[in-house]
C-alpha cells in the first residue's frame, strides 16, 4: 500500500507543469516557516540571555566593593563568561573617569583577577575581530605591561588591526607607548591613515613632547610634516633650541608647526624666529607666525604685526588685526604706524577688529578719564577718519552716560569731517530727547552747517 508521501508525489506528477509551481509554493512556505521559527527562537534565546545578564549585573553591582577589594575571590566570577564580561565592562568604564587612587585599585583588580593576562593572550594569539576587540580593551586598561602586545599588533597584515593597535596605544596616554609607533613611522613600516596616528601621538606625548624631537629630525619628508604638527600642538618652552632648528626646515609644514610651537617659547627666542617666519613665502606659515606673535602679547611684536597687517593674504591680515587689537595700551602707536603705511585695507582691517571686539566703545568711555583721554582721542580720531562714522554717531545717540556723549561730540566737532553732516541731520530729526537734540544741533553748528541753531553746552541740563 503506497504511503501518503508517495501519493503526494504521484499527485504532483499528474499535475504536469503545474506541479512545479506547487513545489515552489510549498518550498517557499516551508522556508518562510523555518525563518519565522528561527527568528522567534532567537528572540526567545536572546531575551533569556539578557534577563540572566541583568540578574547577574545586579548581583555584581551589590558586591562590587568586595570584588574590587579582593574579598570576593576572582574564581567566583572569572570562569563564567557573563560575569566576566560584566566585571570587565564596569572596570573599564570606571577607569575612564577614575582619579589616581581609585585607578590604582582598579588596575590591581585587573591584574590579580587575570583579566589583564587574558586580554594580552587574546591580543597575541587570536585573529580578526576578536583580536581587535582585545586590543581596544588593552588600551582602555592603561597598564604599561600591555605595550609589547599592542606593539606586536602594529605588524599585523590586516589594516583594521593595525589601526586598533594604534588607537589602543594612544588610549594608554603613556610616553613609552609612543616609541613603538614612532619607530615604525620613521622607518616607513606603519601604513595607517594620518588622523588616528596623529591622535595617538598627541595623547601619548602630551606630557613629554621632547620624545618627538629626534624622530622629527630623522623622519622622511612624507612623515616629517605629520610629526612636526604633533610637536607644534604640544611643545613647551623648554624646547626653544629644537624649535629654532625646525623653523628653518625646508618643508613648509614643518616651518608652520615650528611657528605654532614658538608661541610658547621665551620672548627673546621666539621673537627673532617668528619675525623670520612672518616673511615666509608660504601664506600658512605666515598665518601660524602671526597667531604665535599674538599669543606673546608684547609691544616688541608691534612692528612685525603691522607689516603683516599689510600682507596680501586676507587671513593673515585679519589675524594680525586681532593680535594688534589686544594691545590696548599701545593703540595710539599702532595707529600711527598703520597710517604711515598708507594701506587702506590694513587700516580697515584694524578698525573692523576694534569694532568686533568692543574696543571702540571702551575708548569712547575712556574720554571721561583724564589720564586716558589723550590716547583715546588720538585713536578715535584715526578710527573716525578710516570710515567708522556710523558707529561713533550711534554711540553719540545711545551711550548711557551723557557726559561721555558730550565729550564725544567735542571730539567729532574737532574732526571737521563734513561727511557727518547728513547723518547728523537725520539723527536730529528723529531724536526725541531734548538734551540729545541740543548736542546734535551744537555739533552740526560746529561742523559748519548754517541751518543748525547755535546752542552751547551750557544749555544742556545737568
Amino acid at each position: 500500500m503506497p504511503s501518503v508521501f508517495d501519493r503526494l508525489i504521484d499527485f504532483i506528477e499528474r499535475l504536469g507543469p503545474a506541479g512545479i509551481v506547487v513545489q515552489a509554493i510549498v518550498a517557499t512556505a516551508v522556508a518562510i516557516g523555518l525563518l519565522l521559527a528561527f527568528i522567534l527562537g532567537r528572540r526567545t534565546w536572546k531575551s533569556r540571555v539578557f534577563r540572566r545578564r541583568d540578574r547577574r549585573s545586579l548581583v555584581i553591582r551589590r558586591k562590587w566593593n568586595e570584588i574590587v577589594g579582593g574579598a570576593v575571590p576572582p574564581e567566583e566570577w572569572r570562569f563564567d563568561p557573563v560575569d566576566r564580561e560584566i566585571v570587565e565592562t564596569i572596570l573599564l568604564d570606571k577607569l575612564e573617569m577614575a582619579q589616581q587612587e581609585e585607578a590604582t585599585q582598579l588596575l590591581r583588580c585587573l591584574r590579580e583577577s587575570g583579566l589583564l593576562d587574558m586580554r594580552i593572550y587574546e591580543a597575541r594569539q587570536y585573529t580578526g575581530w576578536r583580536r581587535r576587540q582585545a586590543l581596544v580593551s588593552l588600551g582602555r586598561m592603561r597598564a604599561p605591561e600591555v605595550i609589547p602586545a599592542l606593539s606586536h599588533a602594529l605588524e599585523d597584515r590586516h589594516h583594521e588591526t593595525r589601526i586598533a593597535a594604534v588607537r589602543g596605544l594612544g588610549r594608554l596616554g603613556l610616553p613609552e607607548a609612543a616609541i613603538p609607533i614612532l619607530d615604525r613611522v620613521v622607518l616607513g613600516e606603519l601604513d595607517i591613515p594620518p588622523t588616528p596616528l596623529q591622535n595617538a601621538l598627541l595623547n601619548c606625548c602630551r606630557w613629554r613632547p621632547s620624545i618627538l624631537v629626534p624622530y622629527v629630525r630623522k623622519a622622511k619628508d612624507e612623515t616629517r610634516g605629520l610629526l612636526a604638527r604633533v610637536l607644534g600642538e604640544i611643545a613647551t618652552g623648554d624646547l626653544d633650541e629644537d624649535l629654532l632648528l625646525l623653523a628653518y626646515d625646508p618643508l613648509p609644514d614643518v616651518r608652520a608647526a615650528a611657528a605654532r610651537a614658538l608661541g610658547e617659547a621665551r620672548l627673546g627666542v621666539a621673537l627673532s624666529a617668528l619675525g623670520t617666519l612672518a616673511a615666509d613665502t608660504e601664506w600658512f606659515v605666515r598665518l601660524r607666525a602671526v597667531v604665535s606673535l599674538g599669543q606673546l602679547q608684547h609691544p616688541r611684536t608691534i612692528p612685525v604685526l603691522v607689516e603683516l597687517l599689510c600682507d596680501k593674504n586676507r587671513y593673515v591680515r585679519l589675524r594680525s588685526a586681532m593680535a594688534l587689537a589686544r594691545l590696548e595700551e599701545q593703540l595710539p602707536e599702532i595707529f600711527a604706524l598703520v597710517t604711515q603705511k598708507h594701506d587702506r585695507y590694513a587700516l580697515q582691517a584694524l578698525v573692523s577688529e576694534l569694532q568686533r571686539s568692543g574696543a571702540i566703545l571702551d575708548l569712547v568711555s575712556a574720554l571721561r578719564v583724564p589720564t586716558k583721554r589723550a590716547a583715546a582721542e588720538a585713536v578715535l580720531m584715526a578710527v573716525l577718519r578710516s570710515g567708522a562714522q556710523r558707529l561713533l554717531l550711534a554711540t553719540l545717540s545711545h551711550h548711557a552716560d551723557w557726559h561721555v556723549r558730550v565729550a564725544l561730540a567735542r571730539l567729532l566737532a574737532r574732526s571737521g569731517e563734513p561727511q557727518l553732516v547728513p547723518q547728523l541731520q537725520k539723527a536730529s530729526a528723529e531724536e526725541k530727547s531734548p538734551r540729545q537734540k541740543r548736542i546734535t544741533r551744537w555739533l552740526l553748528h560746529q561742523l559748519g552747517n548754517n541751518s543748525a541753531e547755535e546752542v552751547t553746552f551750557s544749555q544742556v541740563p545737568a
